[in-house]
C-alpha cells in the first residue's frame, strides 16, 4: 500500500507544537532586537541595516514563512501524494527555484547601490554605504529563503512541524553570537573607530549564517525522512511540478502585492533621521503579542467561513463576521489602550541599556503608540478579507490592496510632516480603515444586508473600555512613578506589570457589564490553548 504524505496528528496538537516553537523563537527574537539595541542603539548601523534588509528581509518573510506560497504550495501538492514522489518533487522545485533565486541573488549584489537609491534616497552617505555593504552581504538570503520556504513545505506535508517553527531562532542566535563576540573582541568600546563598521559587518553577517543554520538543519531532516537531497533534477514534466508552480506563482505575486506599502514608508523614513530604525523596534513590540493572537482567531475562522458560504447559510455567516470582529477588538482594545498609555515605560523596559539610551526610548515610543492606535484595524482587515476568500473572491480584496498602494502614497506625503516617524504608522491605519469600510460596503450588498448599528455600538462599548482602562493605567503607572521613582530596572518592571494588570483588569469589568457572547468564546479558546 502507498504511504500518504499526509498529518497523523490532530489539528489541536499541531496547533500546540507550532504554538510553543513559535513562542520559543519569539523569545529569542526579543533577545535579538535587545542585543541589537544595546549594541547599537537608533543609530546609523541599525538605520542602515533596516533598509538593506528590506528585500532580503521581505523575501524571507514571503518565500520562507509559514503560511507563504512556497510552504502553501508544497503542502498542498504533497499531502495528495505518495512518498515515493516526494523526493523527486520536491528536488526538481528546488532546482527549478533555486536558478531563479540565484539569479535575484546576484542581482541583489552588483546592483545593491541601485536598490539602496531607489529605497531610500534621504538617506546620508556613511549611512547609504553601510546599507549598500551590508545588501552585498545578505543578498544570498534571496535564495535561501527559497530553500527554506520548500524546506519548511516538505517537511510539514510530512507531519514534521516542530524543526521547521523552531527553526527561526537560529537566525536571532546567530546574531546575538556574533554581537556577543563583537563586544568581547572591542572590550564592550562602543566609541572604537572601528565598532560602527565592523558593528555593521557582524549584524549582516550574522544574519546571513542563522539563515543558513535554519536552512542546513532542515535540508538534514530532509534528507532523514527521505524527502529529497541537493540532487539536481531538470525534468520539468516530473507529475506535480505543475501543479505546485500553478499554486506558487500566483500566491507569490498576491502575497508580494502586500508588501508594497512596507517599501513606501521605508521610502519617506529615509528623510527623516533614525526614522527606520524606530519603526523596527516599534514594530517588533507591537507584532509580537498581534501575531500570536492572529492565530488564535483567524485560522480556526477561515474554515468556519468556508462552510457558511452557501446562501442558504447567510444568517448564521453574518454572525460569524460579527463574532470574528469583535473578537478582533476584545484582544486588540486592551493592547491598543496599553501601548498607548505606557509605550515609555514599555520601551524603557525592553530596550532601555548600553548605546540604547533614554533619548532613544523617546524616539521609539511615539511610534509605538501609533502601532497600538491601529492594532484592532489591521487584524479586523484580515477577518473581513477571509470572508472574501471564504466566498471565493480573491479579485475584490486584490483590487483593494492595490488601489491602497496608491492611497498609502497620498497618506504618508500628507502625514509625514505634521507627524513626523509616527505619520508613517497613521498613514497604514488610515489605509486599513479605508479597506475595512470598502470591504463591508461590498459584503452588506453582496449578505443582503449588514446589521451596521448593532455592530457598531458593541465596538462602540469595546472602544470607551479600552479608554478607561488605558487612562487607569497611565494614571497607576504615573503615581507609582511619583512615589517609587523609574530609575532603577525592578521597579520599572513592577510598575509597568502593576499597570499592565490594572489595565486589563479594568478592561475586563468593563466589558462584563457589555454582555457579549463573544466574551465566552474568547475565554473558552483561551482555555483549551493553555489549559490542558
Amino acid at each position: 500500500m502507498s504511504k500518504k504524505l499526509k498529518p497523523n496528528r490532530s489539528l489541536t496538537g499541531i496547533a500546540g507544537i507550532v504554538g510553543i516553537a513559535t513562542l520559543i523563537s519569539k523569545l529569542f527574537g526579543l533577545v535579538r532586537e535587545q542585543a541589537i539595541a544595546a549594541a547599537f542603539g537608533v543609530g546609523s548601523v541599525v538605520n542602515a541595516y533596516a533598509f538593506a534588509y528590506v528585500i532580503p528581509g521581505f523575501l524571507l518573510i514571503l518565500l520562507g514563512g509559514i503560511n507563504g506560497p512556497f510552504h502553501s504550495a508544497l503542502v498542498s501538492v504533497l499531502a495528495k501524494r505518495d512518498k515515493s514522489e516526494a523526493a523527486p518533487l520536491v528536488e526538481t522545485v528546488t532546482t527549478l527555484v533555486s536558478g531563479i533565486l540565484l539569479l535575484v541573488t546576484f542581482v541583489l549584489i552588483f546592483f545593491a547601490g541601485t536598490f539602496i537609491d531607489i529605497l531610500a534616497p534621504g538617506l546620508d552617505q556613511a549611512t547609504r554605504e553601510l546599507a549598500i555593504q551590508q545588501l552585498q552581504i545578505m543578498a544570498p538570503l534571496a535564495l535561501l529563503a527559497g530553500l527554506i520556504g520548500i524546506g519548511f513545505g516538505t517537511l510539514n506535508a510530512a507531519d514534521h512541524y516542530w524543526l521547521p517553527s523552531v527553526s527561526p531562532l537560529f537566525s536571532s542566535l546567530a546574531v546575538i553570537v556574533g554581537l556577543g563576540i563583537l563586544a568581547f573582541t572591542l572590550n564592550g568600546q562602543i566609541d572604537s573607530p572601528n565598532y560602527i563598521q565592523l558593528g555593521s559587518l557582524v549584524l549582516a553577517g550574522g544574519t546571513l549564517v542563522g539563515a543558513i543554520w535554519q536552512w542546513l538543519a532542515q535540508l538534514v531532516a530532509q534528507w532523514r525522512s527521505g524527502l529529497g537531497t541537493m540532487r539536481l533534477r531538470f525534468n520539468w514534466r516530473i507529475p506535480g511540478v505543475k501543479e505546485v508552480m500553478q499554486v506558487m506563482i500566483p500566491a507569490t505575486f498576491s502575497s508580494g502585492m502586500l508588501h508594497i506599502n512596507v517599501y513606501t514608508d521605508l521610502y519617506f523614513a529615509s528623510f527623516i533621521p533614525n526614522a527606520a530604525a524606530a519603526m523596527r523596534y516599534a514594530n517588533f513590540i507591537a507584532l509580537t503579542p498581534l501575531g500570536i493572537i492572529s492565530n488564535m482567531i483567524l485560522v480556526p475562522m477561515l474554515p468556519v467561513f468556508s462552510r457558511l458560504a452557501a446562501p442558504e447559510h447567510l444568517p448564521e455567516l453574518k454572525a460569524r463576521i460579527r463574532q470574528g470582529l469583535l473578537l478582533c477588538a476584545l484582544t486588540m482594545s486592551p493592547l491598543t489602550a496599553i501601548f498607548i498609555s505606557l509605550s515609555v515605560p514599555i520601551v524603557r523596559i525592553i530596550y532601555e541599556r548600553y548605546a540604547f539610551q533614554q533619548e532613544a526610548s523617546e524616539i521609539v515610543a511615539p511610534v509605538l503608540m501609533a502601532y497600538g492606535l491601529g492594532m484592532f484595524f489591521y487584524l479586523g482587515r484580515d477577518v473581513l478579507v477571509r470572508v472574501f476568500y471564504a466566498l471565493g473572491d480573491g479579485e475584490t480584496p486584490f483590487r483593494i490592496s492595490i488601489v491602497n498602494i496608491f492611497l498609502n502614497v497620498i497618506l504618508d506625503y500628507l502625514l509625514v510632516k505634521p507627524f513626523a516617524t509616527p505619520g508613517l504608522i497613521l498613514a497604514t491605519i488610515g489605509v486599513n480603515i479605508t479597506s475595512m469600510i470598502w470591504l463591508l460596503w461590498v459584503l452588506n450588498r453582496r449578505l443582503n444586508g449588514l446589521p451596521f448599528v448593532e455592530w457598531g455600538l458593541a465596538l462602540l462599548g469595546l472602544t470607551a473600555s479600552s479608554v478607561v482602562a488605558g487612562l487607569g493605567s497611565w494614571g497607576v503607572n504615573w503615581g507609582l512613578t511619583q512615589w517609587l521613582g523609574s530609575d532603577n530596572f525592578l521597579l520599572q518592571l513592577l510598575q509597568l506589570s502593576l499597570s499592565i494588570g490594572v489595565a486589563f483588569g479594568i478592561f475586563a469589568l468593563l466589558v462584563i457589564r457589555l454582555k457579549l457572547p463573544e466574551v465566552d468564546i474568547l475565554v473558552s479558546r483561551l482555555r483549551q490553548k493553555f489549559i490542558k
